[in-house]
């Protein structure tokens, strides 16, 4: 079984798990669709923090495309 932590930098709580292959699989307990993967915790901020600004981007044009998101302005 995979060893799991849950660490903290301040600003973002990732759930950071072993990979069989090496490495680390990279979530957010805090937001579920946030997952990325690493070599080393330091790299796991820095990945997550690249996944969280994607998501952010993608989520903002996906409002700007709902009808209802157009309605409201």
């Amino acid at each position: 079984m995979a060893k799991r932590y849950t660490v903290s930098d301040g600003k973002l709580v990732l759930a950071i798990e072993e990979a069989d292959e090496g490495g680390y699989i990279v979530t957010s307990p805090l937001d579920p669709e946030l997952i990325t993967e690493s070599e080393t915790i330091s790299e796991a901020f820095a990945n997550a923090r690249d996944a969280l600004k994607a998501l952010t981007r993608s989520r903002a044009k996906l409002m700007k495309k709902l009808p209802l998101a157009s309605a409201n302005r």
